[in-house]
């Protein structure tokens, strides 16, 4: 007789990957890599962090983008509330915020968190139950993941700007040569490797997921070797979970009452708040690790903190969305073929 698998309440909605990535950090806290060890973690994160949009370019379908672009007043909603309301509301914040509520470092990853793209997965997900457009969902996605590899770093320059250490001639090189550079070679490679990763996605998968753990416990050891998790009090983390909260609250009623102003249908309206809503981890963890260094451990755990709300509320959003919509339409039915 088989014993029953242990699962989660269908209302709390944790992501296992999220406990991963906790229990990465509780290893990286316990076990830090210092001197030669801690070089070699930082090559091999790198390299995980080329290979993630290698992959990234590779996946991406030219024809689903160049299809998607017909759909474009809703991906500029969607751009516009990622890539400069999201800002503004983080700047706003940051510099409000600190030093009285928040440390310098812990308002700087709250800014970071508002410059990265928006999730594809679960936005389409999300979408999906709702009964919005999912196609819409998974086009707008994916033109925030390709135009953060360009705006994040670039928005990082403006907005963060000696927060950083500067962006420097070189900061600007490393940031193309890991990011863009692989990004692009993917996609041109993409005719003759896609067949292979349609055939491997699963293990691919986790070969995503696992560069991400890596580059995890590489800025949290660097942290922990800096002593930089000394300087935060559970009051100031507690503060930031209130604060990310607030953000995300506020972005789903903008993008949600924007959609309606702009007279978007209801499954529009659905795809635009949640892809608009959304940060990506996949995404901003490797970013933060070529932006800031030996300072992402703090300046990813907004992004965090962030990630795991967006999934606990918007399950409880996209599961409302779908009873207000009534009933799901039956199935056409199949005609009997004619004797």
């Amino acid at each position: 007789m088989s014993r029953p698998r242990f699962r989660l309440p269908s209302w709390l909605p944790i992501d296992p990957y999220v406990l991963a990535l906790l229990a990465t950090v509780g290893l990286a806290a316990l076990l830090p890599v210092s001197g030669g060890a801690a070089d070699a973690v930082g090559g091999a994160s790198m390299g995980a962090v080329a290979l993630l949009f290698f992959l990234y370019g590779a996946r991406l379908s030219t024809k689903e983008a160049v299809d998607g672009v017909r759909h474009w007043r809703l991906h500029t909603t969607v751009l516009m509330a990622t890539f400069v309301v999201f800002p503004l509301l983080g700047l706003a914040a940051s510099r409000g915020l600190q030093p009285w509520a928040l440390t310098p470092e812990l308002a700087t990853g709250l800014l970071f968190l508002c410059l990265v793209p928006s999730t594809v997965q679960s936005s389409i997900a999300f979408t999906s139950i709702a009964r919005g457009n999912v196609p819409a969902a998974i086009c707008a996605g994916s033109f925030s993941s390709v135009i953060g590899i360009f705006a994040t770093p670039l928005l990082a320059a403006l907005l963060l700007g000696g927060q950083t250490g500067g962006f420097s001639p070189d900061a600007v090189f490393r940031v193309a040569l890991q990011l863009l550079a692989p990004f692009i070679a993917g996609q041109l490679l993409r005719r003759w490797i896609v067949r292979f990763l349609d055939r491997h996605r699963a293990l691919l998968s986790y070969v995503d997921r696992g560069s991400i753990l890596l580059v995890v416990y590489s800025a949290f050891s660097a942290g922990m070797t800096a002593g930089v998790w000394q300087r935060i009090t559970p009051q100031r983390l507690g503060v930031l979970l209130l604060v990310a909260a607030v953000l995300l609250t506020v972005m789903l009623c903008l993008t949600w009452y924007a959609a309606k102003w702009l007279g978007f249908g209801r499954a529009d309206g659905i795809a635009i708040q949640f892809a608009g809503s959304k940060k990506s981890l996949a995404a901003g963890l490797p970013m933060a690790s070529v932006l800031f260094g030996a300072d992402a451990s703090l300046a990813v755990l907004p992004l965090m903190l962030f990630h795991q709300l967006q999934l606990l509320v918007g399950a409880v959003l996209a599961k409302r969305h779908a009873a207000a919509a009534g009933p799901a339409p039956l199935p056409e039915p199949t005609p009997e073929p004619a004797n």
